[in-house]
């Protein structure tokens, strides 16, 4: 009996994502295929790595302590 009722949401789902165009951002596109943007994300990381960089270390070196 529920067999008809469920197969009509998923023809109804599929035609929807068949036929459903969303708008194309050409320029965000154009920039993330070129691989030139305003931030690069090495910066971004080499900020975090500066930041947190010395936590590891410390960390590294407490375990290293725990084993000998």
């Amino acid at each position: 009996m529920g067999r008809g009722r469920q197969k009509a949401k998923q023809t109804k789902v599929a035609r929807k994502l068949k036929y459903y165009t969303p708008e194309t951002d050409y320029r965000a596109l154009e920039r993330e295929l070129s691989g030139s943007s305003g931030d690069s994300d090495e910066d971004a990381y080499a900020e975090y790595a500066a930041r947190y960089g010395a936590l590891d270390d410390d960390e590294e070196d407490e375990e290293d302590e725990d084993r000998a």
